[in-house]
């Protein structure tokens, strides 16, 4: 197999075209999880597929949280959160957690969940889930990093084939998914 071909010359900090470093990012597929706390009394919640395990001993995770989104203050002001990772039949539910500027109240009325051991709002359709307390949130550019120790663990009774997102679009696995 051939290297890639270059999309930019030599690089230095700062010279990286962001829509062709989105781009290239953008061929690494990725499971999609729903991360819901509960702040001021409210429900929030954000699709995200920027999350990965850190640590078995002790069980740790990672999300990374847009700074300037309204998650963020959310989340990092509460300390404890839940991730459902999506099943396939959760496409509309995680594009609508995604839209930016949808209204925070009643956001998850027409979604299904149970409250966690943490109060977070746990979806019920999904493939699995977790709920954290945060140990860490670290700076890194325009995202925080929030890192969780895990404290619950929830798995769908019957498999179900995992929402995937790959090139800027929801995928599934389709007719290979068995268990």
């Amino acid at each position: 197999m051939a290297d890639p071909a270059p999309l930019t010359g030599p690089s230095d900090p700062g010279s990286i075209d962001p829509a062709q470093f989105r781009q290239v990012m953008g061929t690494y597929a990725t499971g999609v999880g729903v991360v819901t706390t509960v702040y001021l009394g409210m429900d929030h919640a954000m699709t995200a597929n920027a999350l990965t395990s850190v640590s078995l001993s002790p069980p740790l995770v990672l999300v990374c949280v847009e700074t300037d989104s309204r998650f963020h203050e959310a989340i990092v002001e509460t300390g404890f959160w839940a991730v459902s990772i999506m099943a396939e039949s959760g496409r509309g539910r995680a594009r609508w957690l995604s839209e930016k500027g949808r209204p925070l109240e009643g956001q998850l009325l027409t979604v299904p969940y149970r409250r966690g051991v943490t109060g977070a709002p746990v979806l019920t359709e999904a493939v699995s889930s977790f709920e954290c307390l945060t140990t860490a949130v670290y700076e890194a550019g325009d995202h925080h990093v929030i890192i969780g120790e895990v404290v619950a663990l929830g798995l769908a009774e019957v498999p179900v084939a995992p929402l995937l997102y790959w090139a800027g679009h929801y995928r599934t696995l389709g007719p290979i998914f068995e268990r």
